[in-house]
Protein backbone atom coordinates (compact mmCIF):
# COMPACT_ATOMS: atom_id res chain seq x y z
CA UNK A 1 0.00 0.00 0.00
CA UNK A 2 0.88 3.58 -0.92
CA UNK A 3 0.62 6.04 1.75
CA UNK A 4 2.47 9.31 2.11
CA UNK A 5 3.17 10.80 5.77
CA UNK A 6 0.46 13.41 6.91
CA UNK A 7 1.09 16.48 6.17
CA UNK A 8 0.35 19.42 9.04
CA UNK A 9 1.06 22.21 7.28
CA UNK A 10 -2.36 23.36 6.20
CA UNK A 11 -3.62 22.56 9.97
CA UNK A 12 -0.82 25.17 11.07
CA UNK A 13 -1.91 27.62 8.30
CA UNK A 14 -5.18 27.37 9.36
CA UNK A 15 -4.33 27.80 13.15
CA UNK A 16 -3.77 31.08 14.96
CA UNK A 17 -3.24 31.98 18.69
CA UNK A 18 -6.65 31.09 19.66
CA UNK A 19 -7.44 28.21 18.01
CA UNK A 20 -8.26 26.66 14.31
CA UNK A 21 -10.43 28.53 11.69
CA UNK A 22 -13.25 26.56 10.23
CA UNK A 23 -13.01 27.25 6.30
CA UNK A 24 -10.66 28.33 3.53
CA UNK A 25 -10.90 30.13 0.36
CA UNK A 26 -8.45 27.50 -1.59
CA UNK A 27 -5.61 27.61 1.12
CA UNK A 28 -6.45 31.37 2.59
CA UNK A 29 -8.11 31.18 5.80
CA UNK A 30 -11.61 32.72 5.85
CA UNK A 31 -11.37 34.75 9.32
CA UNK A 32 -15.13 35.78 8.69
CA UNK A 33 -16.24 32.53 9.56
CA UNK A 34 -13.97 32.13 12.96
CA UNK A 35 -13.52 28.83 14.60
CA UNK A 36 -16.15 25.99 15.99
CA UNK A 37 -15.43 23.17 18.59
CA UNK A 38 -15.90 20.65 15.72
CA UNK A 39 -13.03 20.98 14.32
CA UNK A 40 -10.88 22.31 17.41
CA UNK A 41 -11.56 19.15 18.62
CA UNK A 42 -11.06 16.95 15.64
CA UNK A 43 -7.69 18.93 15.41
CA UNK A 44 -6.87 17.88 18.74
CA UNK A 45 -7.34 13.94 17.80
CA UNK A 46 -5.23 13.95 15.07
CA UNK A 47 -2.71 16.11 16.91
CA UNK A 48 -2.28 13.26 19.68
CA UNK A 49 -2.60 10.64 17.52
CA UNK A 50 0.43 11.80 16.02
CA UNK A 51 3.20 9.39 17.10
CA UNK A 52 6.20 11.71 17.35
CA UNK A 53 4.71 15.39 17.15
CA UNK A 54 6.96 18.10 16.80
CA UNK A 55 7.46 20.92 19.23
CA UNK A 56 4.95 22.70 16.38
CA UNK A 57 2.18 20.17 16.93
CA UNK A 58 2.37 20.20 21.07
CA UNK A 59 2.12 23.94 20.83
CA UNK A 60 -1.09 23.06 18.68
CA UNK A 61 -2.28 20.68 21.32
CA UNK A 62 -1.83 22.91 24.24
CA UNK A 63 -3.83 25.97 22.28
CA UNK A 64 -6.96 23.24 20.74
CA UNK A 65 -7.04 22.28 24.69
CA UNK A 66 -7.69 25.66 26.10
CA UNK A 67 -10.41 26.17 23.15
CA UNK A 68 -12.17 23.60 24.50
CA UNK A 69 -11.95 24.36 28.41
CA UNK A 70 -13.23 27.76 27.27
CA UNK A 71 -16.27 26.13 25.38
CA UNK A 72 -17.35 24.21 28.52
CA UNK A 73 -19.90 24.83 30.87
CA UNK A 74 -19.74 23.98 34.68
CA UNK A 75 -22.34 21.19 33.42
CA UNK A 76 -20.95 19.78 30.67
CA UNK A 77 -22.29 21.46 28.03
CA UNK A 78 -20.35 22.78 24.99
CA UNK A 79 -20.44 25.80 23.28
CA UNK A 80 -19.61 25.29 19.50
CA UNK A 81 -18.65 28.78 17.68
CA UNK A 82 -16.67 31.36 18.37
CA UNK A 83 -16.53 34.77 16.15
CA UNK A 84 -12.92 35.89 14.95
CA UNK A 85 -14.37 38.73 17.46
CA UNK A 86 -13.15 36.07 20.15
CA UNK A 87 -17.32 36.42 20.91
CA UNK A 88 -19.01 33.22 21.24
CA UNK A 89 -22.54 33.19 18.93
CA UNK A 90 -24.33 30.47 20.42
CA UNK A 91 -25.40 28.63 23.98
CA UNK A 92 -24.03 26.29 25.55
CA UNK A 93 -25.78 22.64 24.47
CA UNK A 94 -25.36 19.03 23.78
CA UNK A 95 -25.30 18.72 19.94
CA UNK A 96 -22.32 17.10 18.03
CA UNK A 97 -19.81 19.70 18.90
CA UNK A 98 -20.54 18.17 22.77
CA UNK A 99 -19.84 14.90 21.76
CA UNK A 100 -16.71 16.27 19.42
CA UNK A 101 -15.40 17.95 22.69
CA UNK A 102 -15.33 14.55 24.86
CA UNK A 103 -13.96 12.88 21.82
CA UNK A 104 -10.95 14.86 21.55
CA UNK A 105 -10.68 15.06 25.23
CA UNK A 106 -10.91 11.56 26.25
CA UNK A 107 -8.07 11.00 23.22
CA UNK A 108 -5.86 13.68 24.53
CA UNK A 109 -6.36 12.10 28.17
CA UNK A 110 -4.91 9.07 26.61
CA UNK A 111 -2.45 10.30 24.55
CA UNK A 112 -1.74 13.69 25.14
CA UNK A 113 1.86 14.83 24.17
CA UNK A 114 2.53 16.44 27.58
CA UNK A 115 1.83 15.56 31.02
CA UNK A 116 -0.06 18.74 31.63
CA UNK A 117 -2.78 18.46 28.70
CA UNK A 118 -3.24 14.39 29.51
CA UNK A 119 -4.37 15.56 33.33
CA UNK A 120 -6.75 18.60 32.45
CA UNK A 121 -8.04 16.67 29.73
CA UNK A 122 -8.99 13.61 32.14
CA UNK A 123 -10.85 16.45 34.44
CA UNK A 124 -12.74 17.60 31.79
CA UNK A 125 -13.99 14.80 30.13
CA UNK A 126 -15.83 13.53 33.48
CA UNK A 127 -17.21 17.57 33.70
CA UNK A 128 -18.65 16.48 30.26
CA UNK A 129 -19.78 13.32 31.07
CA UNK A 130 -22.89 14.87 33.01
CA UNK A 131 -24.38 15.58 30.30
CA UNK A 132 -26.56 13.79 27.27
CA UNK A 133 -27.52 14.43 24.06
CA UNK A 134 -30.77 13.23 22.35
CA UNK A 135 -29.12 13.12 19.32
CA UNK A 136 -27.17 9.58 17.94
CA UNK A 137 -24.10 11.06 16.43
CA UNK A 138 -23.54 13.59 19.42
CA UNK A 139 -23.63 10.66 21.27
CA UNK A 140 -21.33 8.28 19.44
CA UNK A 141 -18.95 11.06 19.06
CA UNK A 142 -19.00 10.77 22.89
CA UNK A 143 -18.55 7.66 23.16
CA UNK A 144 -15.56 7.54 20.87
CA UNK A 145 -13.88 9.52 23.52
CA UNK A 146 -15.47 7.30 26.37
CA UNK A 147 -13.43 4.49 24.61
CA UNK A 148 -10.07 6.51 24.86
CA UNK A 149 -10.57 6.75 28.49
CA UNK A 150 -11.31 3.30 28.90
CA UNK A 151 -8.01 1.82 27.71
CA UNK A 152 -6.42 3.85 29.86
CA UNK A 153 -8.95 4.14 33.25
CA UNK A 154 -11.32 0.37 32.46
CA UNK A 155 -13.25 1.56 35.85
CA UNK A 156 -14.44 5.32 34.53
CA UNK A 157 -18.05 4.91 35.66
CA UNK A 158 -18.37 8.20 33.70
CA UNK A 159 -16.92 6.48 30.23
CA UNK A 160 -19.66 3.67 31.21
CA UNK A 161 -22.28 5.56 31.59
CA UNK A 162 -21.94 7.19 29.07
CA UNK A 163 -21.14 4.12 26.64
CA UNK A 164 -24.68 2.75 27.59
CA UNK A 165 -26.04 6.25 27.21
CA UNK A 166 -24.94 6.21 23.68
CA UNK A 167 -26.09 2.96 22.69
CA UNK A 168 -29.44 3.61 23.76
CA UNK A 169 -29.93 6.18 21.76
CA UNK A 170 -28.65 4.87 18.28
CA UNK A 171 -30.78 1.99 18.86
CA UNK A 172 -30.60 -1.20 17.18
CA UNK A 173 -29.98 -2.60 13.49
CA UNK A 174 -33.27 -2.31 11.49
CA UNK A 175 -34.81 -6.12 11.31
CA UNK A 176 -34.93 -5.83 7.45
CA UNK A 177 -31.28 -6.85 5.41
CA UNK A 178 -32.09 -4.34 2.72
CA UNK A 179 -31.85 -1.13 5.08
CA UNK A 180 -30.10 -2.33 7.95
CA UNK A 181 -29.14 1.47 9.33
CA UNK A 182 -31.04 2.16 12.59
CA UNK A 183 -31.80 5.50 10.83
CA UNK A 184 -33.98 5.95 7.99
CA UNK A 185 -31.04 7.75 5.94
CA UNK A 186 -27.78 7.80 5.73
CA UNK A 187 -26.24 11.10 6.26
CA UNK A 188 -22.47 12.04 7.82
CA UNK A 189 -19.90 10.52 9.85
CA UNK A 190 -21.88 7.79 9.19
CA UNK A 191 -18.86 4.93 10.27
CA UNK A 192 -18.45 6.84 13.83
CA UNK A 193 -22.07 6.01 14.70
CA UNK A 194 -20.81 1.88 13.84
CA UNK A 195 -18.15 2.04 15.62
CA UNK A 196 -19.51 3.76 18.70
CA UNK A 197 -22.22 0.47 19.04
CA UNK A 198 -18.65 -1.71 18.25
CA UNK A 199 -17.17 -0.39 21.61
CA UNK A 200 -19.46 -0.16 23.82
CA UNK A 201 -20.48 -4.03 22.91
CA UNK A 202 -16.59 -4.73 23.65
CA UNK A 203 -16.43 -2.31 27.20
CA UNK A 204 -19.67 -3.18 28.48
CA UNK A 205 -18.73 -6.99 27.14
CA UNK A 206 -22.50 -7.27 25.52
CA UNK A 207 -21.98 -10.05 22.35
CA UNK A 208 -24.63 -8.99 21.10
CA UNK A 209 -23.98 -5.32 20.73
CA UNK A 210 -20.65 -5.50 19.30
CA UNK A 211 -22.34 -8.27 16.55
CA UNK A 212 -24.64 -5.45 15.76
CA UNK A 213 -22.11 -2.84 15.51
CA UNK A 214 -19.86 -5.00 13.37
CA UNK A 215 -23.05 -5.84 10.99
CA UNK A 216 -23.70 -2.30 10.81
CA UNK A 217 -20.34 -1.59 9.59
CA UNK A 218 -20.30 -4.39 7.30
CA UNK A 219 -23.50 -3.19 5.75
CA UNK A 220 -22.77 0.73 5.52
CA UNK A 221 -18.70 -0.60 3.72
CA UNK A 222 -20.81 -2.38 1.40
CA UNK A 223 -22.96 0.40 0.27
CA UNK A 224 -20.01 2.82 0.26
CA UNK A 225 -18.16 0.11 -2.21
CA UNK A 226 -18.28 0.75 -5.99
CA UNK A 227 -16.34 -0.74 -8.74
CA UNK A 228 -13.40 -1.68 -6.60
CA UNK A 229 -12.90 1.74 -4.82
CA UNK A 230 -15.11 3.97 -2.37
CA UNK A 231 -18.27 5.86 -3.23
CA UNK A 232 -19.31 7.45 -0.40
CA UNK A 233 -22.49 8.98 1.13
CA UNK A 234 -22.66 12.98 -0.42
CA UNK A 235 -23.33 16.01 1.45
CA UNK A 236 -27.13 15.47 1.23
CA UNK A 237 -27.22 11.83 2.87
CA UNK A 238 -28.79 9.07 1.19
CA UNK A 239 -31.82 7.11 1.51
CA UNK A 240 -33.24 3.30 0.09
CA UNK A 241 -33.63 3.60 -3.61
CA UNK A 242 -31.61 6.96 -4.56
CA UNK A 243 -29.00 7.12 -7.20
CA UNK A 244 -25.18 6.31 -6.75
CA UNK A 245 -22.65 7.80 -7.44
CA UNK A 246 -23.70 10.93 -5.61
CA UNK A 247 -22.02 13.85 -4.76
CA UNK A 248 -20.05 15.87 -3.29
CA UNK A 249 -18.93 13.41 -1.09
CA UNK A 250 -17.32 14.58 1.71
CA UNK A 251 -13.85 13.79 2.93
CA UNK A 252 -15.14 13.27 6.94
CA UNK A 253 -17.41 10.07 5.82
CA UNK A 254 -14.11 8.44 4.41
CA UNK A 255 -12.19 9.20 7.76
CA UNK A 256 -15.02 8.07 9.97
CA UNK A 257 -14.91 4.50 8.08
CA UNK A 258 -11.82 4.48 8.01
CA UNK A 259 -11.76 4.78 12.20
CA UNK A 260 -14.54 2.35 12.25
CA UNK A 261 -12.85 0.08 10.10
CA UNK A 262 -9.44 0.03 11.94
CA UNK A 263 -11.65 -0.57 15.02
CA UNK A 264 -13.07 -3.44 13.93
CA UNK A 265 -9.90 -5.28 13.27
CA UNK A 266 -8.62 -4.32 16.61
CA UNK A 267 -11.69 -5.60 18.32
CA UNK A 268 -12.32 -9.00 16.15
CA UNK A 269 -8.56 -9.87 14.95
CA UNK A 270 -9.77 -10.24 11.37
CA UNK A 271 -7.46 -8.94 9.33
CA UNK A 272 -9.75 -8.53 6.43
CA UNK A 273 -11.03 -4.77 7.63
CA UNK A 274 -7.97 -3.63 7.25
CA UNK A 275 -8.67 -3.62 3.34
CA UNK A 276 -11.25 -1.16 3.69
CA UNK A 277 -8.45 1.30 5.49
CA UNK A 278 -6.61 0.30 2.20
CA UNK A 279 -9.33 2.00 0.28
CA UNK A 280 -10.02 4.86 2.53
CA UNK A 281 -6.21 6.14 1.66
CA UNK A 282 -6.63 5.36 -1.74
CA UNK A 283 -9.74 7.59 -2.29
CA UNK A 284 -7.40 10.61 -1.08
CA UNK A 285 -4.87 9.50 -3.37
CA UNK A 286 -7.36 9.76 -6.23
CA UNK A 287 -8.97 6.21 -6.37
CA UNK A 288 -12.75 7.76 -6.30
CA UNK A 289 -15.48 8.08 -8.59
CA UNK A 290 -13.56 11.11 -10.44
CA UNK A 291 -10.22 9.85 -10.19
CA UNK A 292 -8.58 12.96 -8.65
CA UNK A 293 -6.92 13.31 -5.38
CA UNK A 294 -8.39 15.19 -2.63
CA UNK A 295 -4.41 15.35 -0.98
CA UNK A 296 -3.31 18.41 -2.25
CA UNK A 297 0.71 17.42 -1.97
CA UNK A 298 1.71 21.15 -2.77
CA UNK A 299 0.04 22.62 0.23
CA UNK A 300 -0.65 20.00 2.71
CA UNK A 301 -3.95 20.44 2.89
CA UNK A 302 -7.14 18.44 1.90
CA UNK A 303 -9.60 19.45 -0.21
CA UNK A 304 -13.57 20.06 0.72
CA UNK A 305 -15.02 17.63 -1.23
CA UNK A 306 -15.43 14.99 -4.44
CA UNK A 307 -17.73 16.38 -7.30
CA UNK A 308 -18.74 14.76 -10.23
CA UNK A 309 -16.25 16.70 -12.03
CA UNK A 310 -13.58 17.27 -10.16
CA UNK A 311 -12.83 18.57 -6.33
CA UNK A 312 -13.52 21.79 -4.13
CA UNK A 313 -10.42 23.71 -4.37
CA UNK A 314 -11.13 24.87 -1.17
CA UNK A 315 -9.33 23.73 2.01
CA UNK A 316 -11.12 23.86 5.25
CA UNK A 317 -10.10 22.82 8.64
CA UNK A 318 -12.67 19.90 8.34
CA UNK A 319 -11.79 18.05 5.24
CA UNK A 320 -7.84 18.56 6.00
CA UNK A 321 -8.18 16.71 9.46
CA UNK A 322 -10.42 14.10 7.64
CA UNK A 323 -7.18 13.52 5.51
CA UNK A 324 -4.93 14.02 8.21
CA UNK A 325 -6.76 11.24 10.10
CA UNK A 326 -6.62 8.68 7.19
CA UNK A 327 -3.35 9.06 6.21
CA UNK A 328 -2.44 8.28 10.49
CA UNK A 329 -4.20 5.12 9.83
CA UNK A 330 -2.58 4.44 6.55
CA UNK A 331 0.74 4.62 7.92
CA UNK A 332 -0.04 2.49 11.50
CA UNK A 333 -1.17 -0.12 8.87
CA UNK A 334 2.49 0.23 7.04
CA UNK A 335 4.62 0.04 10.19
CA UNK A 336 2.37 -2.74 11.60
CA UNK A 337 2.84 -4.81 8.65
CA UNK A 338 7.04 -4.63 8.99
Amino acid sequence: MTCPPAPFQHLERMSDDVGLLEHANGIVPRYEHGYCIDDVARGLIVVCREPSPTAELVSLAHRYLSFLVQAQAPDGTSRNRLGYDRRWHDQPGTEDCWGRALWGLGTAALRGPAPGIRSESLARFGQGTQARSPWPHAMAFAALGAAEILAGWPDHSGALSLLASAAEVIGEPAAGPAWLWPEPRLSYANGAVAEAVIVAGEKLGDDKMLHDGLRMLEWLLAGETGNGHLSVVPAGGWGPGEPRPAFDQQPIEVAALCDACTRAAAVTGDPSWLGAVEMCVAWFLGDNDTKVPLLDEETGGGCDGLTATGRNGNQGAESTIAMISVLQQGRRLIAASR
